[in-house]
């Protein structure tokens, strides 16, 4: 068995490791970047100068060399545009494709790649000013609460070793000194059962750590989970401070919409989705109970028996789309919410996600906006105006700050 102490250390080392590769990965592309620079000045000058060539001498020795050239020159510029497609995180899959498509076309793969050379700038002025932010302030420990952190997830996922629920936040907030546990609720557990679920994990933490409370984040239904579990379980004595992002505390009309279904229609495809889920680790799921449970009318009724408790420092957030085409995942959720209710993240509702000490809308100047699943890093993307890792990493520091 590997002890507490070698785990952290090998924590440390793969922490050194990524941070090593991460600043190869930026010298590699910062190479490239530089030699697309330099090919595409290079087309231009190379170009005027084989058809002024043709133009003003005709086809001779000297000029079909200058047109060889210029097309080993073209087929070059072709294969580091590829490259940077490769390289570059900030191009999704969609657009690399479209690059790839277009990329056979004259002028127009010029114009793509002074777009990908914007992106790949970007990328390299973003990435090595973390590394500087990260190193100045790497023994200031700002994550380092007085309680330990509890992230709670939300529905229809796991905490899963390999695949993370909260993308690169943990690992951020471990650089920063937080001391960071999964709740290890089950994916389609209802309220009640995952409550329990919580409380045998805090009292782990309190045994493990010798704290008497920790600090909850706790995204999508995972909020309502913990806030059982502080109310319901009387459970307020070992937490020192709930926050919910993107949280349903008042329902989500999108499942009302959904409850529309026939019924047997409705258990018909939740018993799919507890067998599958049963296959994935969940003890008791129960799709059937806890997607009711995020319907407006349980909701109200949720917040009557369940209020919150003297002594647990509540905040709440909540992210905005700006439109259905900000993600693919949520496009169509979000335009029937938005039909049925208001703007929203693709599944929950700003008014909704308004709670005690309420933080505000958090979303960007772009059009994208943030979903439900950018505010948790599900796709593992940096996106423009918004950096989540340094959202929680500030998240956290303001809890330090406030003495939690």
């Amino acid at each position: 068995m590997i002890g507490k102490r070698q785990q952290r250390q090998m924590k440390i080392d793969y922490d050194k490791f990524l941070t090593a590769a991460e600043k190869i990965h930026i010298q590699i592309l910062r190479f490239v970047t530089a030699l697309l620079t330099i090919s595409m000045c290079l087309l231009v000058l190379g170009g005027g100068f084989a058809l002024w060539r043709l133009v003003s001498s005709g086809i001779g020795f000297s000029t079909i060399l200058l047109i060889i050239l210029f097309l080993l020159l073209y087929g070059g510029f072709q294969v580091l545009l590829v490259w940077m497609c490769l390289l570059s995180r900030r191009l999704r899959i969609a657009k690399r494709l479209a690059v790839w498509i277009f990329i056979w076309v004259p002028v127009v793969n010029f114009f793509l790649a002074l777009y990908v050379r914007g992106l790949a700038r970007q990328e390299i002025d973003h990435t090595l000013y973390k590394i500087d932010l990260d190193d100045v302030r790497a023994e200031q420990q700002i994550c380092s609460t007085r309680y330990p952190l509890l992230l709670v997830h939300g529905v229809g996922f796991r905490d899963f070793h390999y695949f993370n629920y909260w993308g690169r936040i943990p690992r951020e907030l471990a650089r920063n000194g937080a001391k960071v546990y999964y709740g290890h609720q089950e994916a389609w557990g209802t309220v009640e059962a995952n409550g329990h679920l919580l409380k045998e994990k805090i009292q782990e933490i309190k045994r493990e750590t010798g704290c008497e409370k920790v600090n909850i984040i706790a995204h999508s239904k995972g909020g309502l989970d913990s806030r059982y579990l502080i109310s319901g379980l009387n459970m307020a004595d070992s937490v020192a401070s709930l926050t919910t992002v993107n949280t349903p505390h008042r329902g989500s009309m999108l499942v009302d919409f959904l409850k529309r279904l026939p019924d047997w229609l409705y258990r018909f495809v939740c018993r799919w989705i507890n067998l599958y889920f049963g296959m994935m680790g969940d003890k008791s799921p129960d799709a059937y109970t806890a997607s009711y449970q995020l319907s407006a009318a349980y909701a109200k009724e949720f917040n009557r028996l369940y209020p919150d408790m003297q002594g647990v420092y509540y905040q709440s957030f909540a992210s905005l789309m700006r439109s259905g085409f900000s993600s693919k995942l949520l496009c169509v959720p979000y335009w029937v919410l938005k039909a049925l209710d208001a703007p929203n993240d693709g599944l929950v509702t700003v008014e909704s996600a308004t709670w005690t000490n309420f933080r505000g809308v958090i979303t960007n100047r772009y059009l994208r906006g943030i979903s439900h699943g950018d505010i948790i890093d599900l796709t593992r993307e940096d996106y423009r105006g918004f950096d989540v890792k340094e959202f929680y990493v500030k998240l956290v520091e303001d809890l330090k700050l406030k003495g939690f």
